[in-house]
């Protein structure tokens, strides 16, 4: 057990001592064994159930990253909310697409300059228009949603990829976690959200300051990637997973395996709305199993501040996840045939 110890130490060390220089495309076509990290990992829930390794082509070493074969396996890139989602992280911001709010159903795309020019009263009979002819009640949604590719910079995130899973990972925290709040939440460069959060892991002053780090006027650790992990990460494991843990049991909902997609996804609702507002509006319907239609029911659940925002956040990830595997050739090099898709 001793000279196994001291040989993962020693793969890590080479890895760390390598480094990860990043580059302007993500990972290269060819795949290798994942690399090894040392954790407190708990052997009953193994840490590196979704961990692949992939090579960059900019240092030669294999690299961390997380391919979730549960994605294919409920079909979730054929759901229309999925794929809408994907066309938006490919689409410049002076396009928009109009899509039924219901389940985002695309209608066509416009240009949003041209949008723009329209009376409001010209909007709303386009809008109208759109629910007679899909034979769609008066009180339904038509969104206009502009493309986001200029803020989902896939090629930019995925160098934070390898460092965040393994930072992940050395705090005892499924890495699944790290790649999801990569891939959605700061994916083009440190921003300011408008509420406040800032960072690679879009954490609050609050949030940063109950895990150690220094937030004040003229220090702010949110923009250290490792220290901002760790908060993270640590965040992830002390509050959102226990209290979605105990929502579950008040419902009902016991005994759940939480490497299952549809858990990790309400922990992400809970990690982006907060506690409170997942259960309310988890509560507004009272499901009395966990699975993936818990979660198709949220994303059609308004309550108190879970709104469309909410709403969409694990539709984001699940798009993000399957876009980043169709760049990395992820999903080939993993056998899943996509021409059957």
């Amino acid at each position: 057990m001793r000279a196994f110890r001291l040989i993962v130490l020693l793969l890590f060390g080479i890895l760390a001592f390598s480094g990860f220089n990043g580059g302007d495309k993500p990972f290269t076509k060819k795949r290798s064994e994942p690399a090894k990290v040392e954790s407190n990992e708990d052997p009953s829930t193994p840490l590196c159930r979704n961990v692949i390794g992939i090579l960059n082509p900019k240092t030669n070493v294999s690299e961390n990253y997380i391919f979730d074969r549960s994605l294919y396996d409920f079909r979730v890139d054929t759901l229309s909310q999925v794929k809408f989602w994907r066309q938006i992280m490919n689409l410049h911001q002076d396009t928009a697409i109009i899509c039924i709010a219901a389940n985002r159903e695309a209608v066509r795309k416009i240009s949003l300059k041209e949008w723009n020019t329209f009376h409001d009263a010209v909007k709303k009979n386009y809008r109208d228009s759109i629910k007679f002819a899909r034979g769609l009640d008066t009180t339904e949604k038509i969104y206009i949603t502009a493309g986001k590719k200029f803020f989902y910079d896939f090629d930019r995130t995925s160098q934070n990829f390898h460092s965040g899973i393994n930072c992940f990972m050395a705090n005892g925290v499924d890495p699944w976690y790290a790649q999801a709040i990569l891939l959605i939440e700061s994916p083009n460069k440190l921003q300011k959200s408008n509420a406040g959060a800032y960072g690679a892991f879009q954490l609050m002053k609050d949030v940063a300051r109950m895990y150690g780090l220094t937030v004040n006027r003229k220090v702010d650790e949110r923009a250290n990637f490792e220290r901002s992990a760790f908060a993270a990460s640590s965040l992830i494991k002390k509050i959102c997973i226990p209290k979605t843990r105990e929502m579950l049991d008040s419902l009902g909902i016991c005994n759940v395996n939480e490497q299952e997609l549809w858990f990790r996804l309400l922990v992400m609702h809970v990690y982006h709305a907060g506690a409170y507002n997942v259960q309310k509006a988890l509560l507004s319907f009272n499901p009395k199993e966990g699975n993936m239609d818990l979660i198709y029911t949220l994303w059609r659940t308004s309550t108190g501040r879970f709104k469309t925002a909410s709403q969409n956040y694990s539709q984001l990830v699940l798009a993000a996840m399957l876009e980043m595997n169709d760049r990395s050739r992820a999903a080939e090099l993993q056998g899943i045939d996509l021409s059957l898709k």
